[in-house]
């Protein structure tokens, strides 16, 4: 196995992760939160998705989905088309309300295409190019993928674990 199946495997299991606690459920479901203060369904699917996004086009010199698929226009979410979900207040996650399950796995499915399509073209050598010099030490393309995957996996998972509690109601 080379670099480029390595991450595309991530990423695929991450859009397990995804799917299999976004599909099937009601608009209610995907917005609900299990107390005033947690994250919804559709807020740690949309964020997770916005980061991973935000920093793939980065770093293939792309433009986002977000913007050249007009998902920001769909989801007509309340806060600048650029944010992502990063050190949103819990009244800023409570505005995260979608109409549907297909509408967050319609975006989510996009940047996994956009996302495994990029990862597939690299080469070894470019995963130790700098995406980020405003680090120290900088931030190669190879550390910002892993952190990208570690961080949708995460999310992912919290993801899964409120499916799992509202089931479970």
């Amino acid at each position: 196995m080379n670099s480029q199946d390595l991450l595309a495997d991530g990423f695929e299991r991450i859009r397990e992760a995804v799917h299999g606690a976004v599909e099937g459920l009601s608009p209610e479901d995907v917005n609900a939160r299990l107390d005033a203060d947690a994250n919804s369904i559709a807020w740690l699917v949309w964020h997770l998705t916005r980061i991973q996004d935000d920093h793939v086009a980065d770093a293939a010199d792309v433009e986002q989905v977000w913007f050249s698929q007009d998902w920001a226009a769909r989801f007509e979410l309340p806060f600048p088309k650029e944010a992502t979900g990063y050190g949103h207040s819990s009244k800023q996650v409570a505005a995260v309300r979608v109409q549907s399950a297909e509408l967050l796995l319609g975006y989510y499915d996009a940047v996994h295409e956009q996302t495994v399509r990029f990862v597939r073209g690299l080469d070894d050598a470019a995963l130790d190019g700098v995406v980020d010099a405003s680090w120290s030490p900088p931030v190669t393309l190879g550390v910002r993928l892993i952190s990208v995957l570690a961080d949708d996996l995460q999310h992912a998972g919290q993801a899964a674990f409120v499916r799992g509690s509202l089931e479970r109601r």
